[in-house]
């Protein structure tokens, strides 16, 4: 049985969803998620669903009861990542799991982003608990920028402080089929492995800009910012402050190579090429 955190999020329904696409049976999975009722869906496609928040560690004792296997993605909340990933390794460990697959990211242990601090407290809680474990650190999401496309198109520029950094960006999808890939793999083949996940090809923000303007047939240029100013444009649109600080933050450590590398491991995990960017921004820009 392969357990599911965090199972209602993007990531996680694209998990299942890839699971079930190679051949896993619903009822071999368990979504552990903090409110069934918003996993309807998923309990109709047969799959298990249990309540497990990472806050109330009695919760995940009980849905990892039986479990062989537990995908913990990674919390969305900064500043508590590290206590709750610490509940749910403590219980995967109680409950005798041959492995923990943990979502991570790039270059974990070495990256100068802000937010790679509590996945370097993970991954360390992970290797001192004596529980197997893989880790897949995912690099960047394309759709964490084409979330800026409608604001972009409204305002005729692209704002960043990402200077001429590249960006090895693949879909959630993609990193969902490799997370799927490596759960369906014997857990002794998987234990004590590190997948440093990135798509290809890399690109610039200007270069996004370049093809945005192209799609859309109008003139995009990209904008380069002080990493300060750039926090204060987001701040002011509305951003929560850690928010704006922490994208401030990963586009100032981008133009330094932060969010670049290769799809190699990607590719061999999901027996394909990641999905360009191109085609993504395509799609967002026809949806």
């Amino acid at each position: 049985m392969i357990v599911i955190t965090g199972a209602t999020g993007q990531l996680g329904r694209l998990v299942i969803q890839s699971l079930l696409e190679r051949g896993a049976t619903p009822a071999s999975l368990v979504a552990a998620v903090r409110q069934p009722a918003r996993a309807a869906d998923l309990a109709a496609l047969g799959v298990q669903v249990r309540q497990a928040d990472y806050e109330q560690p009695e919760t995940l004792q009980t849905a990892f009861a039986g479990a062989e296997k537990v995908l913990l993605i990674s919390s969305s909340e900064l500043g508590r990542r590290a206590a709750q990933h610490r509940a749910v390794i403590d219980a995967a460990r109680a409950a005798g799991v041959a492995l923990l697959a943990y979502t991570s990211v790039l270059r974990a242990d070495t990256s100068e982003l802000g937010l790679a601090g509590e996945h370097r407290e993970t991954e360390a809680m992970l290797a001192a608990s004596g529980l197997p474990h893989v880790l897949l650190r995912n690099g960047w999401y394309t759709e964490n920028y084409l979330a800026s496309v409608p604001a972009t198109l409204q305002h005729g520029v692209l704002l960043g402080s990402a200077g001429a950094g590249r960006i090895a960006s693949a879909a959630r999808a993609d990193y969902a089929a490799a997370a799927a890939a490596v759960l369906l793999a014997p857990a002794a083949e998987q234990a004590g492995r590190v997948h440093e996940l990135a798509g290809a090809p890399a690109w610039t923000l200007a270069e996004f800009a370049a093809e945005l303007g192209r799609l859309s047939g109008r003139s995009i240029p990209y904008q380069d910012l002080p990493q300060a100013e750039y926090q204060g444009i987001l701040a002011g649109a509305g951003l929560p402050g850690p928010l704006a600080e922490l994208l401030a933050d990963s586009d100032a450590c981008a133009s330094r190579g932060a969010l670049d590398g290769s799809d190699a491991a990607l590719r061999a995990l999901i027996g394909r090429p990641a999905t360009p960017w191109t085609a993504q921004l395509a799609a967002a820009l026809s949806a």
